[in-house]
Formats: C-alpha cells, sequence, structure tokens
C-alpha cells in the first residue's frame, strides 16, 4: 500500500513539474503576444511589396517591424491618421521561396510583440495565370526518346529479343524438354 502511494505521488509530481517546465515564462525573453499585425496582401509573389498593419500599439504609437523570416529585414510601422493604427511596408525579396512567413513588430511604447502572416506563393498572388515550373529534370537517365533515334530503337529490340528468348525458355522448360 505503502509502495503505491509514494508510486503515485512521485508520477504526480513528474507530470506537474513537467507543466510546469512547458508553461512560457512571461518574465523575461520575449514579450507576450499583445495583437495582431494586417499584412496585405496577404499571399504574394516573390518581389512584391507588402503593407503591415496594426493597432496594437496604443494611439498614435510606431513599432519596429522584423520581414528577416521572409529574407526582407526589419522595417517600421509609423503612427498614421488612419484611426491610430501604425502602417509600414516591406518588400518580399524575389529571391523568397514559397511557404508561410511570420512577420513580427514589436510597439516602442510598452515593448508589446504583434505578429502576422504572409504566404508567399509561386506566380502571381492576384489575378492573371499562374505560372508553372517548366523545363527538364537532370537524372542522369536521359529522355524516353532520347537525342539518337537509332540507339532508341537498337535498345527496344534488345528488349524484345530478350523478352521471347525467355518466353521460349520458360515454355520449354514448362514441357519438360529441358534445358
Amino acid at each position: 500500500m505503502r509502495r503505491t502511494a509514494r508510486l503515485l505521488a512521485a508520477t504526480a509530481l513528474a507530470i506537474t513539474g513537467a507543466a510546469g517546465l512547458a508553461a512560457p515564462a512571461h518574465g523575461g525573453g520575449t514579450p507576450p503576444v499583445a495583437g495582431t499585425i494586417d499584412i496585405t496582401p496577404r499571399t504574394v509573389a516573390p518581389g512584391t511589396h507588402v503593407t503591415a498593419t496594426t493597432d496594437a500599439c496604443a494611439g498614435r504609437g510606431s513599432a519596429d517591424g522584423d520581414a528577416s523570416a521572409v529574407g526582407a529585414g526589419r522595417f517600421t510601422l509609423a503612427p498614421s491618421s488612419d484611426e491610430g493604427r501604425a502602417i509600414g511596408q516591406f518588400k518580399v525579396p524575389p529571391s523568397a521561396q514559397p511557404g508561410t512567413y511570420e512577420i513580427v513588430a514589436k510597439c516602442a511604447e510598452g515593448g508589446r510583440q504583434v505578429l502576422g502572416d504572409l504566404v508567399v506563393a509561386l506566380g502571381p498572388a492576384h489575378g492573371g495565370a499562374a505560372v508553372h515550373p517548366r523545363g527538364s529534370v537532370k537524372t542522369g537517365v536521359g529522355g524516353a526518346l532520347g537525342p539518337d533515334p537509332v540507339q532508341t530503337a537498337a535498345g527496344v529490340t534488345a528488349l524484345a529479343v530478350a523478352a521471347a528468348g525467355g518466353t521460349w525458355l520458360l515454355h520449354r522448360r514448362a514441357r519438360g524438354d529441358g534445358m
């Protein structure tokens, strides 16, 4: 009975300790998230200019933005006349890879952190025809119709002779003619 009680107590301590380690500590490090950044347009092609807007920086506050996740670096969100919102712009580099990237800003007053997502897509982001990859893949194997039709015909002939010979040998074996 005592052994079971100790085992249960140890398990409970381990679970509560693990839960305490998993909980984020807001005392230092990164500040808690205080709001969101509106990204316009949300889905873009590489090379596009993007506008970031937030109203989480209290009144006419500004913020320092960070778009380095997508390779655009830092940018500033300045106060605007649009109902106390902070607005900034950055350009997605032409070398940006398709994917979803987190854009972060830290309010100048209070140090609150705001987040938003930017989606980089292959091809035009708003309207227009989609860009499809084209070209060949260098695998070292060659195409179905290689550069020389004579070699292709010789290969097909060799395969046909091998298939016919294998079939003939299997037929002889099945009849019992032996080898």
